[in-house]
C-alpha cells in the first residue's frame, strides 16, 4: 500500500516537472539543438577575403549575423561537401572561427543579393542553412 502511494507521488512529480520545466533547463535544451547560434565578441575571429576584421567592423558583422532570420536548413548529400564549402562563382565569404563548448567551429558566410548561405563546419560534420539579413548583405558588398 505504501509503495503504491510513493510510486504515485513520484510519477506525479516527474509528470509535473516534464510539463513545467523551469526557464533555465528549457533554454539550455533549446541552445543545445539550435542550428543558428548567437555569437559573442569574445573568442571569435572574423575574416573577409583573407583580411582580419577587428573593432567596429567585427562587431557590426557579428551583430548582423546574430540578428539574421533563419530560413531553412539544407540537406548535404555525402560526397557533396566540397560544393558547399567552395561554391563556384561566389563572392569571398566571411569566415567566422569560434568555439561552441569543446568544439572548434568554422562558419563560412556567403552573401548574395537575395539571401545569405551559411556553412557550419565542426568536428567532421558540415551543416548548411540559409539566412535572411539585409544588413549582412550590405556589409559583404561594401567590404
Amino acid at each position: 500500500m505504501t509503495w503504491a502511494v510513493i510510486s504515485i507521488v513520484l510519477v506525479s512529480m516527474v509528470k509535473i516537472l516534464m510539463t513545467c520545466l523551469p526557464t533555465g533547463p528549457v533554454e539550455w535544451l533549446i541552445n543545445k539543438f539550435e542550428t543558428h547560434t548567437k555569437l559573442t565578441n569574445m573568442n571569435v575571429t572574423v575574416t573577409f577575403g583573407g583580411k582580419l576584421l577587428e573593432g567596429e567592423n567585427k562587431v557590426g558583422v557579428l551583430q548582423s549575423f546574430n540578428e539574421a532570420t533563419f530560413l531553412k536548413k539544407h540537406y548535404i548529400y555525402p560526397g557533396t561537401e566540397e560544393l558547399y564549402l567552395h561554391p563556384e562563382n561566389s563572392e569571398p565569404p566571411f569566415v567566422i572561427e569560434t568555439k561552441e563548448g569543446k568544439n572548434d567551429v568554422r562558419l563560412f558566410v556567403y552573401c548574395s543579393k537575395h539571401n545569405v548561405e551559411v556553412v557550419k563546419q565542426y568536428k567532421k560534420k558540415i551543416v548548411a542553412y540559409q539566412l535572411l539579413s539585409k544588413s549582412l548583405q550590405k556589409w559583404s558588398f561594401s567590404a
